[in-house]
């Protein structure tokens, strides 16, 4: 927290958006009532639902000191409650003036529409935002989501622009990954230039890391501008574990990328791709359900 406020000291013009996420990260912004809600998470039944948000939205503002949340955010979707308890469990929040506005992270296009028309037609508030990983190495959410949120007038606060650590510049092919601190220590597997996937991203940071240099910036400088550049993109969420890493991160805020720039990265990785599934994005259930996708086996036939 010291490294955070002594960062925030040093540069005041900081955008506002940035500020307070940094603080409530700093401040380690979760209770135990929180962790219990993730680990029973498919019981968000409406009492369940009150129970947790009432917790979230008193402990969260007596830790930041302040009287509300600005933006109280849902994080991954959830299928096993009905959209419109969600959106009426929020609302009430919202006119009992705990919190501004609410949004949701990491939400399919679909969903995000679905939970649109339910608010329209049933009265109630709807998600403001979504928080979607977005970065060079994973463009996935240009096809669907991010013309979405454009058309609905939301926010996007996109996160992870250094694709978990590879558009540091820190892990390059040829070279033996350090496995001994910062992400690879918790998955080392997706580390290992043996994989595949891992191989695929490494052959774009090298082609990445040479358009960085025709610049005159460093990777995670073009990094963390290059979805600063898509005009859906309200503010992207870093992650800066120390001062210097912060310091160097905000230094791509201030790098412009121009047409034929924007052009080259749509060679290296095409829109509306991803080189790899971001860590941590929500899959849904018809993909990890076998159950959802087949029939009973004496109705597979069709005859």
């Amino acid at each position: 927290m010291a490294y955070v406020l002594r960062g925030l000291a040093a540069n005041p013009a900081l955008p506002t958006e940035l500020v307070v996420r940094l603080i409530a990260v700093a401040a380690g912004d979760a209770d135990s009532g929180i962790a219990e809600g993730l680990a029973a998470r498919a019981d968000l039944s409406r009492p369940r639902a009150i129970a947790l948000a009432a917790c979230a939205t008193q402990g969260s503002p007596r830790r930041l000191g302040t009287e509300w949340i600005d933006l109280y955010q849902v994080h991954r979707p959830d299928h096993t409650t009905d959209v419109e308890e969600k959106l009426s469990v929020l609302t009430d929040l919202v006119r009992q003036g705990k919190i501004r506005a609410f949004g949701c992270s990491t939400f399919p296009a679909d969903d995000i529409v679905e939970a649109y028309h339910v608010a329209e037609r049933r009265g109630l508030q709807r998600f403001r935002t979504e928080q979607p990983p977005y970065s060079l190495l994973a463009r996935g959410i240009e096809k669907h989501v991010l013309p979405v949120a454009q058309r609905l007038g939301m926010g996007v606060l996109t996160w992870s622009p250094l694709g978990s650590g590879f558009l540091t510049g820190r892990y390059r092919k040829g070279r033996a990954p350090d496995l001994s601190s910062g992400r690879p220590t918790l998955h080392p597997g997706r580390f290992d230039p043996a994989a595949p996937r891992t191989a695929a991203k490494l052959e774009v940071v090298e082609q990445l890391v040479a358009v960085a240099d025709e610049l005159g910036c460093t990777l995670p400088e073009l990094a963390t501008a290059f979805p600063l550049a898509h005009p859906a993109v309200t503010s992207v969420i870093i992650g800066p574990r120390t001062m210097e890493q912060l310091r160097d991160t905000l230094k791509g805020a201030s790098v412009t990328l121009d047409d034929a720039t924007l052009d080259r990265l749509d060679e290296i990785v095409a829109p509306g791709t991803d080189v790899y599934p971001p860590d941590g994005v929500w899959t849904p259930p018809s993909l990890t359900d076998p159950a959802l996708r087949r029939r009973p086996a004496a109705s597979r036939s069709a005859v």
